[in-house]
């Protein structure tokens, strides 16, 4: 077959439609093949904003990290040390001093500050000094089995007041949070699915909503057949008196969780990939049908992109105890491969309660599930049946995030708690709001100022600009023609430009999901005339039929 009948098949409609059927993130594949062969046959540059990975990290947090692992080993090295490469373990007596006589020694070093800054912190919260250092030795070393299994101590304390100060918490110090420290947040949502359905708060086939557009795992996992959930979509449906995408929520759609038979709720806020959270009178309606009509509703609220909106209040805070949090740090610090993130539970939770309503038969046989654990086992929290249960409950005793990586953590919460002018948050707020206006700078599109976006995703719905543009009439003959997803492929083939599908999102069918995430603001002005380019080459095809 030759190229030019390659590339017509790539992007004839039946095999466009068999694509279709796919998950975006392995669609990506297919059109960063394409694009990488047109910048390789032309003198086009391959963008790829197929993927939220961002192109920054946070180097503070990280300098502290490697400075204190650099010091752990002197401790180590301190008890016993040989020719071979054998050292003992830190020593609890007298580690605390060492400790700071050896950040004393690198004072010019910011990683030396933070790590003195956080110490200090969690000391005048009541930490005893040889117990934090030492749990920093350890921990950053690596050489013990994660305890507490569920998080370290000190990590929690860091953790617990980072999601207080971001996620929209000051002002709740009544509300105490377990948290649970997973491998991303990828981690926390496979923990959180298997849990619920190991403890009989969700069975096959119970309903369940999404509000959507919403990150694609969240639309796979209720269809897999071990769950097969009757799913309710609540779709960020709303426009504006200009037919404009708000990417809000009518209050129609939010009154699909008036029905009680609707037993979880996720939602990804800020939303993937629109990059909007949710408005103060959705909020307050959510909260209202929890009090008034639906108070046994379970919410996952996935918010690893709260950092990017001014005053971002999230839903834990709102109605916490309905409510599971995931947040993962890997976006707000560039940390993807790092694979950090919190579950995050209020102390009293209706997953609890749930779970002390069940039939007496169904306790039973939770009791025996979890009593190789504890003599109590109907007294064990949903969050510790979640450790156990992410490690098969049989291996509960090697459960837990490494070490090493918890530490990570802790100094990237310490890094966000101290500094009080916020000045690395408006950084980053900043650096996505220009890529966003560069995008959408150079497609002729018209972007309206929003305090509720994010702006970490931007998804342009490319029929409401072929109407905006090009007539009723036009919009009509692209979708008699093509099908949604030929933008993507026919911008990566002839663009060397990489977007993803949006209606694999669940969102409009024909919008298109770019990441602010990843490029430069001078590849965002390219992105954008390549959208358009696109459009306006159906446009002209569409003219040589009149």
């Amino acid at each position: 077959m030759n190229k030019q009948n390659e590339n017509d098949k790539l992007l004839s409609r039946e095999y466009e439609k068999q694509l279709e059927k796919m998950s975006p993130f392995e669609i990506k594949n297919k059109l960063i093949a394409m694009a990488e062969e047109d910048a390789r046959k032309t003198t086009k540059t391959f963008l790829n904003a197929g993927r939220g990975n961002p192109n920054w990290i946070s180097t503070i947090p990280r300098e502290a990290f490697f400075l204190l692992g650099k010091w752990a080993m002197t401790e180590c090295k301190r008890v016993m040390c040989d020719d071979v490469g054998i050292a003992g373990i830190p020593s609890k007596q007298g580690i605390a001093v060492r400790l700071h006589e050896f950040i004393k020694t690198h004072c010019d070093c910011k990683g030396a500050e933070l790590l003195n800054g956080a110490f200090t912190y969690l000391v005048a919260k009541g930490a005893d000094p040889d117990d934090l250092a030492l749990e920093w030795a350890e921990a950053v070393i690596g050489d013990q089995y994660p305890t507490p299994d569920r998080i370290l101590r000190h990590t929690e304390v860091l953790v617990q007041d980072y999601l207080a100060q971001e996620m929209g918490g000051k002002g709740c110090d009544d509300m105490k949070f377990d948290l649970f420290a997973c491998e991303g947040g990828t981690a926390g949502m496979c923990y959180a699915f298997d849990s619920f359905q190991q403890n009989y708060l969700l069975r096959k086939g119970d309903k369940i909503a999404l509000m959507s557009p919403i990150f694609t795992p969240y639309i796979e996992i209720p269809h897999l057949a071990r769950f097969d959930f009757d799913v309710v979509e609540i779709s960020a449906n709303r426009v504006d008196q200009n037919g404009y995408h708000t990417w809000q929520y009518a209050d129609d759609e939010i009154d699909k969780l008036r029905d009680k038979n609707v037993k979880l709720l996720c939602l990804v806020n800020p939303s993937n990939p629109p990059s909007y959270t949710l408005s103060r009178h959705t909020l307050d309606r959510i909260i209202d049908i929890v009090k008034t009509d639906n108070p046994d509703l379970m919410i996952i609220t996935d918010d690893v992109y709260g950092t990017f909106v001014k005053d971002f209040r999230s839903l834990m805070y709102e109605l916490p105890e309905n409510t599971l949090c995931v947040y993962s740090f890997s976006k707000y610090f560039g940390a993807t491969g790092w694979r950090l993130a919190v579950v995050a539970a209020q102390q009293k939770n209706i997953f609890d309660r749930l779970i002390a309503r069940l039939p007496e038969a169904e306790k039973q046989a939770l009791n025996k599930r979890y009593g190789s654990l504890t003599l109590e086992p109907e007294k064990m929290k949903f969050i510790d049946r979640m450790v156990a249960d992410s490690r098969l409950v049989a291996l509960n005793h090697t459960a837990g995030l490494s070490t090493p990586q918890q530490i990570q953590m802790s100094l990237f919460a310490a890094f966000s708690l101290l500094d009080k002018q916020n000045v690395y948050k408006n950084k980053m707020q900043t650096k996505i709001k220009e890529r966003l206006e560069a995008l959408w700078s150079t497609t002729g599109f018209t972007l309206l100022p929003d305090e509720l976006r994010a702006g970490y995703y931007s998804e342009i719905d490319i029929m409401v600009w072929a109407k905006k543009f090009y007539g009723d009439d036009f919009a009509c003959y692209l979708e008699k023609n093509y099908e949604p997803l030929d933008f993507v492929m026919r911008l990566a083939q002839e663009t060397a430009v990489v977007l993803l599908n949006g209606d694999g999102f669940d969102g409009p069918l024909w919008s298109v999901r770019a990441s602010l995430a990843n490029l430069t603001e001078a590849d965002y002005l390219k992105i954008g005339k390549a959208v358009r380019a696109i459009l306006d080459e159906y446009h002209d095809k569409y003219l040589k039929t009149k």
